[in-house]
């Protein structure tokens, strides 16, 4: 396994059937979240979507990754808003909201959002979206109308061509995840239309927190059979806990307990549990965390962690049946204006510091959207290549054959 696995659990399961923690300081229950119709089947099959996109990332990287399945979920929406036909479809379906209208859609991101940042007042959560375009760009105004009555999204138009444009958007990503994600783009293309924004941003203390005296360097086991010496946090903790004969996982609160920080760790190796892992086995692990009200107080040793990651995910989205935004010549984003657009690239930057005193984390997903460029796209040969020799009027083919090694 070349993935590192993230975390190392001890759990001294001795007396565990009486060792239920009795706790008169025991945060009161979450609060309770009331969503529209059909709304916990979009977030079920939204899940599926967050899992599937993580699960395609980390078999491709042989490094830390985080992703925001939530962030990539809002600007992805952003974006079905402004789509039309097969490219409307794929995208619709992917996110799993099966036969919603885009109103539906629209208000049920709505209602979910305003009531998981009213969730815990003891948990800093913030979203914020945006919609930059081009001066002189003709957006339709009943799309710029959709991204700030559904979505409360900053709109304004920059010059592409200034470097001010650059540092507005990057000042925008900065301003929204507390400074942990200052830059998301290097450049402008010059075909560069629009970038459709969402930042996430997370901070809070665990409910029942480590003792900072019991952080120490522990053996850490590295997924190429070596080892290192990582410093590693230790107490016990109030958790739940779950196993099976591929994972043992905890679960620790934030808060209140809107919030929680779910830990699996595979019995076999990290690779081998994320080619089998999917949407299903996360409900299972889930329903068995909601339908268990026990809480145990056990050892939990996990190291302290901290890392930034940036991904362009445009390979794991046409594997997962978005396509057609992504080539000029089948893209339909005629809803956001009378031209011919294309998605350029969908880009998520994440930043996590896990501590003993809880967590912080941050996303931003940018969705950058292109002009069409006028005239076939450049055409390269730089790899083995069918060639031919024919008349025209007749269609005759005098020849034809290939070139693996070019010489001269």
């Amino acid at each position: 396994m070349k993935t590192t696995i993230l975390f190392i659990i001890t759990a001294m399961l001795l007396g565990f059937s009486s060792c239920k923690k009795e706790n008169p300081e025991i945060p009161q229950e979450p609060t309770v979240i009331t969503l529209p119709e059909k709304a916990n089947d979009v977030i079920l099959q939204n899940n599926n979507f967050g899992i599937d996109l993580f699960k395609k990332t980390a078999l491709s990287e042989n490094t830390n990754l985080m992703l925001s399945p939530l962030s990539a979920n809002i600007a992805l929406t952003m974006l079905l808003n402004g789509c039309n036909t097969q490219t409307y479809e794929q995208i619709r379906d992917m996110l799993g909201y099966g036969d919603l209208t885009m109103d539906e859609i629209n208000a049920t991101y709505k209602s979910l959002v305003s009531q998981l940042l009213a969730a815990d007042p003891q948990v800093n959560i913030a979203l914020a979206n945006a919609v930059w375009y081009k001066d002189g760009f003709a957006v339709k105004p009943a799309y710029l109308g959709a991204m700030g009555a559904s979505f409360d999204a900053e709109i304004g138009s920059l010059d592409f061509n200034s470097p001010s444009a650059l540092e507005t958007i990057n000042g925008w990503a900065s301003d929204n995840t507390k400074g942990k994600i200052p830059k998301v783009i290097n450049e402008i293309s010059p075909d560069a239309v629009m970038f459709l924004m969402n930042a996430l941003y997370f901070k809070g203390t665990w409910t029942y927190q480590f003792d900072k005296n019991l952080t120490a360097n522990r053996t850490f086991y590295l997924g190429d059979g070596t080892s290192k010496q990582a410093s590693s946090m230790s107490s016990d903790i109030n958790v739940k806990y779950f196993a099976t004969s591929d994972y043992s996982a905890i679960e620790m609160p934030y808060g209140r307990q809107n919030f929680s920080m779910v830990v699996i760790l595979p019995a076999a190796t990290l690779d081998n549990f994320m080619e089998n892992f999917n949407g299903s086995d996360w409900v299972q692990l889930t329903n068995e965390f909601d339908e268990n009200t026990s809480t145990y107080e056990i050892e939990v040793t996990m190291p302290r962690f901290k890392f930034e990651f940036e991904k362009v995910l445009n390979d794991q989205l046409k594997a997962m049946g978005m396509t057609d935004a992504f080539y000029p010549a089948l893209a339909d984003l005629s809803n956001i204006a009378d031209e011919n657009l294309y998605v350029s690239f969908v880009q998520q930057n994440t930043f996590v510091d896990v501590n003993e005193e809880g967590t912080e984390a941050a996303a931003v997903t940018t969705v950058g959207i292109n002009y069409t460029s006028v005239g076939p796209e450049p055409f390269i040969v730089n790899k083995p290549f069918v060639f031919a020799i024919r008349e025209r009027t007749t269609n005759t083919l005098l020849f034809i054959g290939k070139v693996e090694n070019p010489g001269y």
